[in-house]
């Protein structure tokens, strides 16, 4: 099996659809199909069940191969990275994952990593707010920014990099927008996001359970993305709590920010899995330090 079968092999284990693998690796959905009827052929039974048009299922033997293969890929995917990198003179690679949208302002901390240490690479990537702190158990970042707090047993909380007041997105005919700016309590009358694998500490960090005033802050519709939270915002069927960021860096015609008066600015820090602390993330946190918390 060569290594994109066994990349395709993957990504459909977890996507389950045919369609979203193939965008996702920038592929035909023809060729996804083809890579996987190849492999059933070899192995001599079938890898997925595609018996609902709707879902495909990963049949027993799908699953031994996939639980198998996974740190088999993940191995050989690190070692071609490693000898990419050496072949460049960079010794070791930073992957640090994104929750805010802003990393343009944080530019003052790159580009000093990058000025002291020359012979590492500093990779900034999105990371979704669903299931937040995933990508670093499972090893795929190795320091992630992100709203605090964070009380996870597994997790350093590092060095805090900015604090960002609070803005409600709501449509741009929404009511609320024949006022300059809003309190809690009068959001409490219209629905807010909610999002799936969120331990819920960190839900209220971001929007509160209830207003000072005791009013209950409903988190009904669940949501996966920042693009589905401004979609259903944009038709008024949910207000939404964001860092102020936003209005700058996700403008639109359909959405309106409006400033909230009686909250704290949201803090957001480096945070890294406490096992896995080495030299380079070290140094990380060590520039965002000496820099200081940004100001916008």
């Amino acid at each position: 099996m060569e290594l994109r079968d066994i990349e395709i092999f993957l990504a459909l284990a977890e996507e389950l659809h045919f369609g979203r693998t193939a965008a996702r690796l920038h592929i035909s959905q023809a060729r996804v199909s083809q890579a996987i009827s190849q492999q059933e052929r070899r192995l001599g039974s079938a890898l997925f069940d595609r018996s609902n048009r709707r879902q495909i299922h990963l049949t027993p033997l799908g699953r031994q191969l996939r639980d198998d293969l996974r740190p088999v890929y993940a191995g050989l995917r690190d070692s071609l990275e490693r000898a990419h990198l050496a072949a460049r003179g960079i010794t070791a690679q930073l992957r640090v994952g994104m929750i805010p949208l802003n990393a343009h302002d944080l530019r003052p901390y790159w580009d000093t990593f990058r000025a002291r240490h020359p012979q590492w690479q500093l990779q900034i990537q999105h990371a979704p707010f669903v299931d937040p702190f995933a990508g670093l158990r499972r090893g795929d970042l190795d320091m992630l920014v992100c709203w605090l707090p964070v009380e996870e047993p597994d997790l350093t909380v590092g060095p805090l990099l900015f604090a960002d007041p609070r803005v409600v997105a709501v449509a741009a005919e929404h009511e609320l927008t024949r006022r300059p700016s809003v309190s809690l309590d009068m959001l409490a009358d219209f629905q807010h996001s909610g999002a799936p694998s969120v331990p819920d500490y960190w839900a209220d960090g971001f929007v509160p359970s209830h207003t000072r005033s005791g009013h209950r802050i409903e988190r009904g519709l669940l949501v996966h993305s920042t693009e589905e939270i401004l979609a259903l915002a944009s038709t008024g069927e949910l207000v939404n709590l964001f860092p102020a960021h936003m209005a700058r860096y996700w403008s639109r015609p359909d959405i309106a920010y409006l400033p909230i008066t009686d909250l704290d600015a949201l803090p957001y820090a480096l945070v890294w899995r406490t096992e896995t602390e080495n030299q380079i993330i070290r140094a990380l946190a060590q520039t965002a330090r000496d820099l200081g918390p940004i100001a916008f």
